[in-house]
């Protein structure tokens, strides 16, 4: 396995290099700072905000919520622009009144569906705009993390393992610098990059001695100026062309094909009516204005209204929990989860890992002088008084942050050389001298590892190293040699080392990690451990948690197995020790082949490939860039508990809109069927085409409250997923006992009260208003309503108010505009006695139907997610905010 995501190179059309960084690369460095009239200590903050006022920020994107595209997506269906047009049609041929109610309605609609879209819109604004990504910087000849979208050409930007690069730049100074570049050339192979001018630029791919935007640091360090910025890179090129729709996620393309469900029904349904009508040589215009408001009526117009809110509200409730996505439609994918593939710092640790004690394993070292070589192998900038900890990784963070690292001095020693930590030699080596002594080389890092490079390990060593293990102690391992005559090191010149001892780090398990795994267990969402560490440290904590283990596998098992091995073993494994970021992607693979839904959550640089392959990639706010960019869901805390919280909103959303479908296709498809049938065997319209509309807008309108609706505990135990088959069978059966109590009220009123047609069509309006108004209470639950299962206080006002208004329009001063006329006490009665007994009725069939073990929601399809998903995550992070969050 390479590790490498695979791409579509047919949609990879890089642009040529631009002629500042053509320019840039042949040339010497001192030229390049010239012309950009900088230096290398970088530019004074006043000179950083004067360019950037004058270049604009360093984005591809803006971020804003724009009316006029929210508003284009609400009128973009054929159908309801054909509806406006025959209803203009009919208004010059003479039906001017029908013709102006039938665009009143429309109006409305629209303008419903456009406020609730564009709020979750501002909403998806608000929700971006927390999520943003820094670069280390030189301002004023001291470090400073600066958002990215603020860089400005003359920048001077320090770039280590897993920087994601901010800008176009000048590589200034490198050290075993590599880049992977396939996101802009579609190399599969780490890049090597080396400051020295480039003699001859061909292609993008000759430029050595630059750092393109979007690339992403493999292994080594540098720093580089800002040349170009925005769309001004070749990243930026690319990502203004792609800057189509962002990628569907599963929940989008059950919407496609919900859609296409309702489209095919539509336009059977309504070329019946059509053709039926003109049979019955009826009127063309109003024929046509009936039959396309029977394709209006059996489409839930105000979906992505609901859907749209119901994201915004969801968001809302995540951000309160401390979980922000990066798109509101992650949310539903969000729900999905069935099985969680993580880290153990900082979900099942406290994630704050303290320095307690320097193991000497060679008689003459002391401790501190362990401790000493330990601050020096760190990547630290020893040219300032007090090295900065800002870049470095958590273990050497600790060792400058602990009581012992207040008392270091350099004093004569410097620095000669640097090498440093990958995630294949997982250790750093720094070369060092004194004023008096030959070099010496330091070699810090995984105790294995470094083992390997020496030229002796006692069985002392072995054992004291397997004691801390069993204690659940982070162990780092520290060896060294002299090294006469070398003023610069290379991966060959890490071996005969002696091994000096062992750092010791603790990173205690949370207090409430047991509950956390318990609360996702309730959740049916598995966990399993992918780690660095060693197997024992993990199965230690585990052990201390009451994770029942199902075994475990090391990085060396899994390269011995083949993917089908590996696929069935990482089933009933629990924990991955010793992985590289090419093993845990090759988890995820296995795991995501046997159908589960996987998330995977990670914070460093060796997570970004796992992340990019998971159904879901989590991360934190405070995680390495290249692991942010790829993920979808970022928690505010590293805490199990907010991720489960975060499973059952993203499970709550997905309920309350199936609520919304399964209510909205079983009686729009019941009501709309009565219709088609009534309007052949009368000799009359059953119900006017405004009339139609109208109670369209009635019903949708009211169910704007059910995203705030309770969902019963059962529907979140588990995932649920897009079933269209499922969604077809509940349509045909709730449809056709919707049309039975319609038959019966046609019935009602030509044989009891000998209806005129506008009476007629007033008592259906009501009973229709009635029945699929209130079925919402029996739908929303498979418990007994309102006993078992209560509705919320919005949804209840709501549904009860539509229904008051569709009693009370026959009686209001619109009722003659409208079409209806008030309708005799008696009807009332018949009314009350016939909605119950619909109500009943569904419930009875609500249970048959949920009984039958068939009707079980199938598995969510495996996910494709191409080279447009990869440029679109990675131009996230070169987004402006939106206007309205600066005011």
């Amino acid at each position: 396995m390479t590790g490498e995501i695979p791409i579509d190179k047919t949609a990879l059309v890089a642009p040529a290099a631009p002629d500042a960084l053509r320019s840039a690369a042949s040339s010497p460095v001192a030229d390049v700072l010239r012309g950009l009239e900088t230096s290398a200590n970088g530019l004074t903050s006043e000179e950083a905000t004067r360019r950037l006022a004058s270049v604009g920020p360093n984005a591809v994107r803006a971020h804003r919520a724009r009316p006029w595209v929210v508003l284009g997506r609400q009128l973009k269906s054929p159908i309801l622009i054909l509806l406006f047009a025959t209803a203009i049609v009919s208004a010059f041929l003479g039906d001017a009144t029908n013709s102006v109610i039938i665009a009143v309605i429309l109006v409305v609609s629209v303008g419903l569906g456009f406020v609730n879209e564009f709020r979750a819109e501002r909403a998806a604004d608000a929700l971006h705009d927390q999520v943003r990504y820094r670069a280390v910087v030189l301002r004023n000849g001291e470090k400073h993390q600066v958002d990215v979208v603020d860089l400005v050409p003359g920048d001077i930007v320090t770039l280590s393992v897993g920087s994601v690069i901010p800008c176009d730049l000048r590589l200034l100074s490198s050290k075993d610098l590599q880049c992977d570049e396939g996101i802009v050339t579609g190399e599969s192979m780490p890049v090597a990059k080396d400051p020295a001018p480039i003699a001859s630029v061909a292609g993008i791919g000759d430029l050595d001695s630059c750092l393109l935007m979007g690339t992403v640091v493999q292994s080594g360090s540098g720093t580089g100026v800002v040349v170009s910025t925005g769309p001004r890179t070749i990243f930026g090129r690319i990502a203004v062309g792609l800057a189509t729709a962002q990628p569907q996620t599963e929940f989008q393309k059950g919407l496609s094909r919900f859609s296409l469900l309702l489209l095919e029904v539509a336009i059977v349904l309504t070329s019946l009516i059509f053709v039926a009508n003109l049979l019955l040589q009826r009127p063309l215009i109003e024929s046509l204005l009936f039959s396309l408001a029977i394709a209006v009526g059996i489409t839930p117009q105000l979906l992505p209204a609901v859907v749209s809110t119901s994201l915004a509200t969801g968001s809302r409730a995540l951000a309160k929990n401390k979980v922000l996505v990066k798109r509101l439609v992650c949310i539903e994918d969000l729900g999905d989860l069935d099985l969680l593939v993580t880290d153990k710092t900082g979900t099942l640790t406290e994630g704050r890992i303290s320095f307690t004690a320097a193991i000497p394993a060679d008689e003459s070292v002391t401790a501190d002088q362990l401790f000493r070589w330990g601050l020096l192998s760190t990547e630290a900038d020893y040219t300032k008084p007090h090295p900065s900890v800002v870049g470095l990784n958590a273990l050497d963070t600790a060792l400058w942050q602990s009581p012992q690292a207040a008392s270091f001095v350099l004093g004569g020693s410097h620095q000669l050389d640097l090498l440093p930590f990958d995630h294949d030699r997982r250790m750093t080596s720094v070369l060092f001298a004194d004023a008096d002594n030959s070099p010496l080389l330091i070699a810090k890092g995984s105790a294995e590892d470094i083992f390997l490079r020496c030229s002796a390990v006692s069985a002392d060593a072995h054992s004291t190293l397997e004691a801390q293990y069993e204690e659940g102690a982070r162990v780092v391992a520290v060896a060294t040699r002299t090294a006469p005559g070398l003023d610069h090191i290379e991966a060959t010149d890490e071996r005969d080392l002696i091994l000096a001892g062992f750092l010791v780090f603790v990173d205690r398990p949370k207090a409430d990690a047991r509950a956390s795994l318990e609360q996702l267990a309730s959740l049916g969402i598995a966990v399993k451990i992918a780690t660095g560490d060693n197997a024992k440290v993990a199965e230690k904590v585990c052990a201390d948690l009451g994770m029942v283990s199902g075994g475990t596998l090391t990085g060396g098992d899994i390269d011995a197995l083949s993917d089908t091995e590996l696929a069935e073993a990482a089933r009933g494994v629990t924990i991955f020790a010793r992985v590289s970021p090419e093993q845990k992607a090759r988890i995820i693979d296995s795991l995501r082949e046997k159908g589960r839904s996987v998330a995977f959550l990670g914070d460093g640089v060796n997570d970004a490939l796992a992340l990019h392959r998971a159904d879901i990639g989590i991360s934190v706010e405070s995680a390495a860039d290249v692991a942010k960019d790829a993920a979808d869901v970022l928690l505010l805390e590293k805490d199990l508990s907010v991720l489960a919280n975060g499973v059952m909103e993203g499970r709550r959303i997905f309920a309350n809109t199936i609520k919304y479908v399964l209510m909205g296709t079983s009686s729009n498809f019941g009501n709309m069927f009565s219709a088609s049938v009534a309007s052949v065997v009368l000799s009359f319209l059953p119900m006017l085409p405004g009339q139609i509309l109208l109670n369209n807008l009635l019903y949708d309108a009211g169910q704007l409250a059910i995203p705030s609706d309770r969902v019963d505990h059962e529907q979140l135990e588990a995932p649920s997923h897009w079933d269209i088959r499922f969604i077809r069978r509940f349509m045909l059966l709730f449809g056709p006992i919707s049309s039975l109590f319609d038959f019966a009220t046609f019935a009602l009123m030509l044989f009891f009260f000998t209806a005129a047609p506008s009476e007629f069509r007033s008592g259906w309006f009501i009973e229709s208003i009635a029945t699929q108004t209130l079925i919402i209470f029996a739908i929303r639950t498979r418990r007994v309503p309102f006993f078992r299962s209560r509705p919320s206080l919005g949804l209840t006002l709501a549904s009860l108010g539509v229904v008051a208004i569709g009693v009370w329009l026959p009686y209001s001063p619109l009722n003659g505009v409208l079409g209806f006329v008030p309708l005799p006490a008696p009807f009332f009665l018949a009314l009350v006695g016939m909605v119950v007994l619909y109500l009943v009725l569904v419930e009875f069939a609500k249970r048959w139907f949920f009984a039958r073990a068939d009707q079980r929601v199938v598995a969510a399809p495996v996910r494709r997610r191409g080279y447009p998903h990869r440029v679109a995550r990675r131009a996230s992070r070169f987004t402006t905010k939106s206007p309205h969050a600066r005011t």
